[in-house]
């Protein structure tokens, strides 16, 4: 097939709505047919090199979010999200709306920061979180259980605020946002995809973080290269797999997906192997109502390329890892940081020791 006569093909492939009024057209997502998205999947990276060793994992992705212990000062807005969890939207700026997580029994407001760094200084995407402090003006008597109610302002010292990872988000009719972990066997390095060690590497993590709530609305699809228009977004040449939202880790996997259970619980994530099955190199993943991945098989490639990542953390680096997140604080579940520190070694140590047939 020509160059030319593939871009036409592609081209053909985008949905686009050109009846729809302008505002609705610069806000709408862009839409493929599943088989440009197909297309896209096979082509898409999982992890991006870093200089793991030398990042700060306490101040973490500084190009898209708020230094550690900042205290951000924003209005109240009747704003709904998705998910069980308390959260609330609050206006930082005109334009910027943050969901704020909150609550210091939320496991998710602890275990989102460390997951989305670890994920961050190894190289994989996810939707980065951040520590925070809000001072929440105009707050509904109803939030002022978390918080400290002065005048017209309630404080939440105990809070987390995300930012999207960068790129143009894409969506697929009928199929909507996100990927299931089974499609990561749809990626194929000879059309220019993840290898195998990448992918392999990013499900054994997912195991060792204990992601219980993978289903396919908790990653996203994205065009990270900034040249392609809503129009041509099927022609994307840097399309990416990341993870949204990985709230319900650092516990243990659960057909419920239990917070108290799933969500920063140092008892039953430092009690959990990283193996099912250590000689056939099964992953320790129980199965929830909503799984797209559990209990995977790694490959040798796969556990030798997180191993290679996990060995270039520092002592230095994964204290701060436990500390800015706050492992220590949370009231059920919590442990002091030296203690997370020593499981996670343990962990990486089960990964380490390895060798997959």
């Amino acid at each position: 097939m020509t160059r030319a006569l593939f871009g036409l093909v592609v081209a053909s492939l985008v949905v686009v709505s050109c009846s729809l009024p302008l505002r609705s057209r610069q806000t709408k997502k862009p839409t493929l047919v599943p088989a440009a998205r197909f297309a896209l999947l096979q082509r898409a990276q999982v992890w991006s090199p870093t200089t793991v060793g030398m990042m700060d994992l306490r101040t973490g992705p500084t190009d898209s979010g708020f230094g550690p212990d900042v205290t951000l000062a924003c209005d109240f807005i009747d704003k709904k999200f998705g998910g069980h969890t308390p959260k609330f939207g609050c206006v930082l700026n005109p334009g910027d709306v943050l969901k704020v997580r909150y609550g210091r029994d939320n496991g998710e407001v602890y275990a989102g920061v460390a997951a989305t760094r670890l994920l961050w200084v190894l190289g994989f995407g996810a939707d980065p979180m951040f520590p925070v402090r809000i001072e929440c003006r105009h707050c509904p008597e109803k939030l002022q259980g978390e918080g400290i109610r002065t005048r017209d302002e309630t404080r939440f010292d105990i809070a987390a605020v995300e930012r999207k990872f960068p790129g143009t988000e894409i969506e697929a009719s009928g199929i909507g946002p996100g990927w299931s972990w089974q499609e990561l066997d749809r990626v194929d390095p000879q059309l220019g995809g993840a290898t195998l060690a990448q992918r392999d590497a990013l499900k054994l993590l997912a195991v060792v973080l204990q992601h219980s709530d993978n289903k396919a609305d908790q990653q996203r699809i994205v065009c990270r290269d900034g040249k392609h228009s809503d129009r041509n977004l099927a022609s994307c040449d840097d399309p990416f797999l990341l993870i949204h939202d990985v709230g319900q880790t650092f516990g243990r996997a659960n057909l419920f997906n239990r917070s108290s259970v799933g969500s920063v619980n140092f008892e039953l994530w430092s009690h959990t192997s990283v193996w099912k099955d250590s000689v056939r190199c099964v992953g320790n993943l129980a199965p929830a109502q909503t799984s797209s991945l559990s209990d995977p098989t790694i490959s040798e490639e796969g556990r030798k390329f997180l191993a290679d990542l996990l060995m270039q953390l520092t002592d230095r680096q994964l204290v701060d890892l436990f500390s800015v997140a706050r492992f220590d604080s949370k009231p059920h579940g919590g442990a002091p940081v030296e203690a997370w520190v020593t499981a996670f070694k343990a962990k990486r140590l089960e990964i380490t020791s390895r060798r997959c047939s």
